[in-house]
């Protein structure tokens, strides 16, 4: 049986290694900025999120080093794979990024890009950097539900 695709899909990127160099404190759901050759080529999910990162200047959250493909079939609308994205959000929201980014070790990165209502939407994630002890104990907690999963299954 075929299933259908739901409008809205999940996700059409993910930042997995957000979640591991980063314990993400609080998330945020924007709205970019993009132009009509873009938002055709994220809904085909050519779009990287893993090195981007969110930064505010002039009272405007940005997006910053992620990669949307140019529009194969596309025309000098085509604008460069890598330029800074304007991100949708209140001014209230863009305050308390702002309060939050100014502590040491916090980042603001894209966690997903999914589609609501045919709108791109990005989750944004505050987090702070883990040290190597974190991610080591990640890891741990990662392969032991893994075994007993696996045990459980059998």
């Amino acid at each position: 049986m075929d299933k259908k695709k739901s409008k809205d899909d999940p996700a059409l990127a993910q930042n997995r290694k957000a979640r591991f160099n980063y314990a993400i404190e609080e998330t945020l759901e924007a709205g970019v900025v993009l132009t009509g050759t873009e938002i055709k080529s994220v809904r085909a999910g050519q779009i990287t999120i893993g090195d981007g990162f969110v930064t505010i200047n002039n009272g405007q959250a940005i997006l910053t080093n992620v990669h949307i493909a140019a529009y194969e079939n596309g025309n000098q609308f085509n604008v460069d794979p890598l330029r800074n994205r304007v991100l949708l959000l209140h001014k209230k929201q863009i305050a308390r990024l702002t309060g939050l980014a100014k502590e040491p070790g916090v980042t603001i990165v894209p966690l997903k890009v999914y589609l609501k209502r045919g709108f791109a939407k990005v989750l944004i994630g505050v987090g702070r950097g883990k040290k190597q002890y974190d991610k080591r104990q990640s890891i741990k907690k990662r392969d032991q539900e893994r075994d007993l999963n696996r045990r459980f299954k059998n």
